[in-house]
């Protein structure tokens, strides 16, 4: 029997009245949890969420750190009576939901939970690839062999097919990329291994779910999934509840544009090869026509990004983003059509054989897709979207995304729903939600406000240099340098070091190392997770980090003492699709660096500095060196968001505030 009544004596209780008491002082919450604090804040959200679950509609609210939203969701989420779908920004906050909060609130509640934890299909294994595999395993490299061994020994015990049961398996594992499949990959019902594969088993557990975990990247996969014809992954809920929903529009970006890469092209031929293992021997001339057709694509495929290589260097500043201009196009322009006629070519020799395997056919749907593709990307603008080069890691991109995503969240990812919650830590700006309701196609949500539960005041210190230079000079990484190094030895290392750019991070670490006695890791030097893992195990480490180490990390006690910003972190505005959001603002009489480029960098400042205060006994220095923060007129805007802790410009006051003994 659950331990918070259904009904009283004046009748049936409401969602938010059984909330209200499971979140009560003497509450069944309080009882069951260890160190629980009653918190205004928590139980307001948690009230808040309960109506809109019960009324229907959208909320969108700010909780400041230490409120305890997820439990403020998952509370009236657990007892809501329909399907909940919980979408958070991180796998970390994804795996806390699942595996901690949700099993620790049926306890408390004494309620039974049916939840469900979804991924994306890339992170399972895919049975059929991996039979593949098998059957040519005497060709692989040694290591591989020997991975292969590993693998099916785990294969054969496990009861999800998730590769985070392999705890070595590297987060860059290439070989991991042959034994799952994406979107493009699987053969869906066609498969043979269809009816024991991973991901079905995991959309059937979720179908019998009341909640179900996603991450928006899934979420985002699935809206767009749904406008073809690959249908639905996620199964439909009542309800849905977005935290950490300052990430939504980047990803929602991500998902809705149109991509072409090396990778998605040497897949394609690394698969039909494989494939074409399946025709009979007795069709030689046919395979040696898919063969020679698999071949074409390729060599055409080199062709057109080897000429995208070739834009990208020639574009000003050498970066590496650059817009698909009109004269670009016309340059890519015979390049991509040797390739879609290749690419033509292949999809009509395997259309001339309808009796062919699943492998074969999906080579042939995959091919068409690529096709079309192509055709969109090679159009240098067509209002909606913005076409663009990009280089990222060993590959290179033909991009188009989308400029404005508001229509596209209301109506693709959110749209639907009886009610809809999205939440974060920060979210307004100048105490005002408009920026991000405007990104995100909300106009009219309720809004809530929840400061912070912590105690700034007396739990940090903001240090405001004034002795720094223009942080576009020469001179800026050089006393950004000499800086940092002060305000370590204030702290004795335990700092992260946050840069907006990989070349800012290089330089000042370059400086810094001589200077400072601190342990430093570096960015780029290893795996993030092994990063983390060393930071927090080394006494005194210093962390020198770029914009994925700026939100969804917490490090919680003194081993992070100090966060140092070096830069407004502004997005910049050469950047191509920036460059076509500020152009789409002024097209509309806004003001972009007031409407857009201000609030986005604002929220930006707060998810870095963030990391820091993250218990009520945390304590530590705040550090922004940019100078624009207190010369600058905008500076304002920013100061007004950030945290009420002490402003000082004096580095003895640091000192002195660092060496004061803990409360």
């Amino acid at each position: 029997m659950s331990k918070v009544p259904a009904v009283s004596g004046s009748g049936p209780l409401t969602l938010a009245d059984r909330v209200e008491q499971a979140l009560s002082d003497a509450g069944p919450v309080a009882a069951a949890f260890d160190g629980f604090e009653p918190r205004p804040g928590q139980r307001r959200l948690a009230g808040e969420v309960a109506h809109v679950f019960e009324a229907g509609g959208t909320l969108v609210a700010e909780a400041g750190t230490g409120t305890g939203k997820t439990l403020a969701y998952l509370v009236p989420a657990v007892l809501a009576g329909k399907r909940v779908l919980i979408s958070t920004g991180t796998r970390t906050l994804q795996d806390q939901v699942f595996y901690k909060d949700i099993p620790a609130i049926a306890r408390a509640l004494d309620v039974d939970v049916r939840a469900a934890y979804m991924k994306g299909r890339t992170n399972f294994l895919c049975l059929h690839r991996f039979e593949l595999l098998r059957e040519a395993a005497a060709g692989l490299p040694p290591e591989e062999r020997r991975w292969l061994e590993r693998i099916a020994e785990w294969a054969a015990a496990t009861a999800t097919g998730d590769r985070a049961e392999i705890e070595d398996l590297p987060d860059d594992s290439t070989f991991w990329s042959e034994l799952s499949a994406t979107s493009e990959q699987c053969l869906g019902r066609e498969c043979p291994q269809h009816a024991d594969c991973f991901v079905t088993r995991m959309r059937e557990r979720a179908a019998d779910a009341s909640v179900v975990i996603v991450n928006h990247h899934l979420l985002c996969a699935d809206a767009s999934v749904r406008q073809s014809e690959f249908g639905e992954v996620i199964p439909e809920c009542d309800a849905v509840v977005i935290d950490e929903a300052h990430q939504l529009e980047d990803i929602v970006t991500q998902y809705f544009g149109v991509s072409l890469s090396t990778y998605r092209l040497d897949e394609l031929a690394r698969d039909g090869a494989a494939a074409s293992a399946t025709i009979p021997p007795d069709e030689g001339r046919f395979a040696v026509a898919v063969a020679r057709a698999l071949s074409d694509v390729q060599h055409a495929a080199r062709r057109l990004f080897d000429a995208a290589r070739t834009e990208l260097r020639r574009s000003d500043g050498g970066g590496d983003r650059v817009i698909l201009s009109p004269a670009a196009a016309e340059r890519l322009s015979e390049p991509g059509q040797v390739l879609a006629s290749a690419l033509d070519a292949l999809t009509l020799q395997l259309e001339r054989r309808p009796e062919l395997a699943p492998d074969l056919v999906a080579i042939g749907t995959r091919a068409a897709s690529i096709r079309a593709d192509l055709t969109q990307l090679l159009i240098s603008s067509d209002g909606a979207y913005v076409h663009f080069i990009e280089a990222r890691g060993r590959g290179v991109f033909l991009r188009a995304a989308p400029i404005d995503v508001a229509e596209v969240v209301r109506d693709a990812v959110l749209g639907g729903r009886f009610a809809t919650v999205l939440t974060s830590a920060t979210l307004a700006v100048d105490g005002s939600f408009d920026y991000v309701l405007g990104r995100l196609g909300l106009a009219g949500a309720r809004t809530l406000r929840l400061p912070s539960e912590f105690d700034f005041t007396s739990q940090a210190v903001l240090y405001l240099p004034d002795d720094m230079p223009d942080p576009r000079s020469d001179e800026y990484n050089a006393a950004a340098a000499w800086t940092i190094s002060r305000l370590l030895e204030c702290t004795e290392g335990r700092a992260f070091v946050l840069f907006t750019s990989y070349s800012a991070m290089r330089d000042v670490h370059a400086r810094l190392e001589p200077r400072v006695s601190w342990p430093l890791f570096v960015q780029g030097s290893a795996p993030r997770t092994a990063l983390l893992r060393d930071f927090r195990a080394t006494p005194n480490a210093v962390l020198l980090a770029t914009s994925s180490f700026w939100q969804g990390v917490d490090v919680a006690g003194e081993a992070l003492s100090c966060v140092i910003i070096d830069r407004l972190p502004f997005a910049s505005p050469g950047d191509p699709l920036v460059a076509a959001r500020i152009n789409a603002i002024q097209s509309r009489g806004g003001q972009p660096f007031h409407d857009y480029q201000i609030p986005l960098a604002t929220l930006t400042l707060l998810q870095g500095l963030g990391r820091l205060i993250r218990t009520r006994t945390d304590r530590g220095v705040l550090a922004v060196l940019d100078p624009r923060l207190t010369r600058m007129s905008y500076g304002r805007r920013f100061l007004a968001s950030l945290p009420p802790a002490p402003m000082t410009q004096d580095l003895d006051a640091v000192r002195r505030f660092m060496a004061r003994p803990k409360s």
